[in-house]
């Protein structure tokens, strides 16, 4: 099977970080020569294996908006065709896999949102002592909020590979 080298992935990850269109998702896919279609993700956003775009302005007036995914969702689709390819059903990865990868995604974007708004307004009040006070109390939070993602990562991935040896010792 086809794949995205890793190297790939993670350049898109941090050149996307404010996101990516489904453009741009389709086109490295067809890069690589993987077949991936904008019915398919579609259709995996609506049966929850993906999270929904996000509409964001372009910028200049009347431009409009345009959806934009998280970066992670070229490493999220790559995943779901390879357990495809493992002849797992979309209904057992809706089930048993990336069930909450997305929600997890959210969760890191919003605490994100957050954090920024937080900093912000802690520089427009910031008086010495009270400003250091908060500048720690906020780095300590944010500190705790990647723990929290990363130990809810962990987790997910712990029983996305029960899953897979359920699947692996059903079909012996």
């Amino acid at each position: 099977m086809q794949r995205i080298p890793e190297e790939v992935l993670d350049r898109i990850e941090r050149e996307h970080a404010q996101g990516i269109t489904s453009s741009d998702i389709l086109e490295l896919f067809a890069a690589h020569g993987i077949k991936f279609s904008e019915a398919t993700l579609r259709k995996y956003v609506q049966l929850g294996l993906l999270p929904r775009s996000v509409r964001v302005g372009r910028k200049g007036k009347h431009q409009g908006s345009q959806g934009m995914y998280p970066a992670t969702v070229v490493r999220q689709v790559q995943r779901i065709k390879e357990m495809m390819a493992q002849d797992y059903t979309i209904e057992e990865i809706q089930r048993e896999f990336l069930f909450v990868r997305g929600d997890i995604e959210e969760l890191e974007r919003t605490m994100a949102k957050v954090f920024n708004a937080l900093r912000d307004a802690a520089k427009d009040r910031r008086s010495e002592t009270s400003g250091r006070a908060i500048a720690q109390d906020l780095a300590s939070a944010e500190s705790l909020a990647r723990e929290l993602v990363a130990k809810l990562a962990l987790i997910e991935e712990r029983l996305m590979a029960q899953a897979r040896l359920t699947k692996q010792a059903a079909s012996s």
